[in-house]
């Protein structure tokens, strides 16, 4: 295909992705928007320092300077 012609198929799928509106589920999204909140509370429930203090090499811990 030549450039011109193939320009134009590409202007003409954009075109139709750029105006196209799918109809939007709401329920669905409700659905997803409320398992993604019981995930993160559910995350939320213990103390987020405890978890990165384990992995911090202590300033008299030799290999750490090596």
């Amino acid at each position: 295909m030549g450039r011109g012609r193939q320009k134009a198929k590409q202007t003409k799928v954009a075109r139709k992705l750029k105006y196209y509106s799918p109809e939007t589920d709401y329920e669905a999204l409700q659905r997803e928007l409320q398992a993604k909140q019981r995930d993160q509370s559910a995350d939320d429930s213990g103390d987020d320092f405890e978890d990165w203090r384990d992995h911090i090499p202590s300033a008299t811990d030799d290999d750490w300077f090596k």
